[in-house]
């Protein structure tokens, strides 16, 4: 694939205390609008993420036409999962003003450093406003994936809800630091809100570089293909770089990451990390709204493909 980078679409600004900086995670979702509604994540003062949206043109997807002016969910209550930070991952249209928003809650430890689970938030305003589900995960810690349940996408598909997710039980030191190993897991449900215990292992870390992935994005390819877009950390750049993959039931991926084809870009807010990828189409074309150093720490950008 061959895109081209539109640059920057928004950086926190003016919005108050809880969006001080960073727009992390960008979950694009055509909204009744017309306009695509990208959700995304942004960080308070002490770094604690809340969700909110940013509207922008579809024809010309780095032009803002709407931003949220308070965030969407706040942080839960001292010793819950998602007490110090709330960041959206996936947003399901049920149809009508109901959307289903996935998102992961940061938790943090004292012998390890965070636990990541993933929360439900349900609105019935056309994606105004959101109530959470419960105050607990809907994919909570399982002795089989111990400290991440995370960075959930999920699809509405044939009637069946598939969720497509980050899971791990375990740390490795990296230059002094401590990160965590995870894998891409994969569940079903009937209806959005009770999933398993235990994913089925989708795709694994390929090589003593990598130690995990990050969110993955799933959409179906115009062969009737599925496609991921995840995000690769690896060890040797201490960072994430994008990855593709193909599969014909959305379990078994054949990997190819040199067909991506976006990748950093020397002196620019991209130079040293590249993630969370989450590809749209509309109106025939196709966009790719994305992350770039620390995280989306400058905002988030698009590109658009140019040849596939």
């Amino acid at each position: 694939m061959k895109w081209q980078k539109l640059g920057l679409v928004y950086t926190p600004s003016g919005l108050g205390e809880w969006a001080v900086h960073t727009a992390t995670l960008p979950t694009p979702v055509l909204h009744a609008s017309g306009a695509i509604r990208v959700f995304v994540s942004f960080c308070d003062a002490n770094g604690i993420a809340r969700p909110g949206y940013v509207d922008v043109d579809p024809d010309r997807p780095t032009r803002v036409l709407r931003v949220s002016p308070r965030p969407l969910l706040d942080i839960g209550q001292p010793g819950t999962f998602d007490d110090n930070g709330a960041v959206v991952c996936s947003v399901v249209h049920l149809g009508g003003d109901t959307y289903y928003m996935y998102y992961v809650g940061f938790e943090q430890c004292v012998k390890v450093r965070y636990r990541l689970f993933t929360g439900l938030a349900i609105s019935t305003d056309g994606g105004e406003t959101f109530r959470k589900y419960k105050s607990t995960p809907i994919l909570d810690r399982t002795p089989w994936e111990l400290y991440f349940r995370c960075g959930p996408f999920v699809l509405y598909d044939n009637s069946t809800f598939r969720m497509w997710y980050i899971a791990g039980s375990q740390w490795t030191p990296i230059d002094g630091k401590s990160v965590p190993v995870y894998t891409l897991k994969y569940l079903e449900s009937a209806d959005g809100l009770r999933w398993g215990d235990q994913g089925i292992a989708s795709m694994d870390i390929a090589d003593e570089d990598e130690h995990g992935f990050g969110r993955p994005w799933v959409k179906l390819g115009r062969d009737g293909a599925y496609e991921l877009f995840y995000s690769i950390r690896r060890r040797s750049v201490g960072a994430y770089r994008l990855g593709y993959a193909r599969s014909r039931d959305g379990l078994r991926w054949e990997r190819d990451d040199a067909h991506m084809g976006l990748d950093v870009s020397p002196d620019s807010f991209d130079s040293e990390a590249i993630e969370y990828s989450a590809v749209i189409d509309i109106r025939g074309r196709t966009y790719c709204f994305y992350n770039g150093n620390a995280f989306g720490r400058d905002g988030f950008a698009v590109a658009e493909l140019a040849d596939s």
